[in-house]
């Protein structure tokens, strides 16, 4: 699989876009991801409980790959007691849980009371839905490890256009930091008190116009070129810069960070 190492960011965006279709297809194709796929296609329909689910380490461990929660796969206590729990109830572990990714591994299998029943496993349609959440997971993975601010931005992609409010993003990690990037927005008030963070936010940004997709592209390219000028990765993967440090000569080099971070207070007035 093609990736975008040794690259800037903002090529390494144009790498992933050019290779994601045949990326995908080799996902798929490949002999560890098909049997894999070729298993839950199989089996998923006979689940009719949290505790089947569980009970099946292969189908399991898909379902929480899918869900971008493989860091969470040993935790199956927490993650039967979660999905068990009665959402409509504010004390229940899944509305206590802060990570969106449970809410919306939750959301997407949604048992019945008690964990028990469930429809969505016949499906084809979900079914296919896991699947390709499983390959995408897989694509952005593999571009994450080679460059992660591109890895960053492709979880922007993705996750942008389920966002519902201000909230949505502030609760997630990777939303919030391409946020905060982009729009010259400070790390260091993502330490204020939430309310304060989201008035931030809105000040600079709309929701609706953020879900759109020339705004999706302008604020991904962004948030790589200001990463990339903030950690100087652009200028190391540059040729010229590559040989002029091998010749062992010294180049000045004038990085001017609020030409490059400066954008209006709200871009969509």
């Amino acid at each position: 699989m093609i990736v975008s190492s040794a690259t800037s960011s903002i090529l390494g965006l144009r790498i992933a876009d050019s290779v994601e279709p045949a990326s995908r297809d080799l996902i798929r194709s490949s002999a560890q991801h098909s049997r894999a796929i070729a298993y839950f296609s199989e089996n998923i329909e006979s689940v009719n409980s949290v505790d089947e689910l569980i009970a099946d380490p292969d189908l399991y461990s898909f379902v929480m790959r899918a869900f971008d929660l493989e860091d969470q796969i040993f935790g199956k206590g927490l993650i039967s007691k979660m999905l068990k729990s009665d959402i409509e109830d504010r004390t229940a572990l899944i509305n206590r849980l802060t990570d969106p990714r449970f809410k919306e591994l939750y959301a997407a299998l949604d048992f019945g009371e008690g964990g028990v029943g469930n429809t969505n496993t016949i499906s084809e349609t979900w079914q296919k839905s896991v699947i390709d959440r499983y390959v995408t997971r897989q694509f952005i993975d593999v571009q994450s490890d080679s460059n992660e601010t591109v890895g960053i931005a492709l979880e922007y992609r993705e996750k942008i256009s389920s966002v519902q409010n201000v909230f949505d993003i502030l609760k997630d990690q990777d939303l919030s930091k391409v946020i905060r990037t982009a729009f010259g927005i400070p790390d260091g008030t993502a330490g204020l008190d939430i309310d304060r963070q989201a008035e931030i936010l809105l000040d600079k940004i709309d929701i609706d116009e953020l879900k759109k997709p020339d705004e999706i592209d302008r604020v991904m390219k962004r948030f790589a070129m200001i990463s990339d000028a903030l950690s100087g990765a652009a200028a190391s993967a540059n040729p010229a810069v590559q040989i002029l440090q091998s010749s062992n000569a010294f180049v000045p080099v004038t990085i001017d960070l609020a030409a490059i971070t400066s954008i209006p207070s709200n871009p969509y007035r």
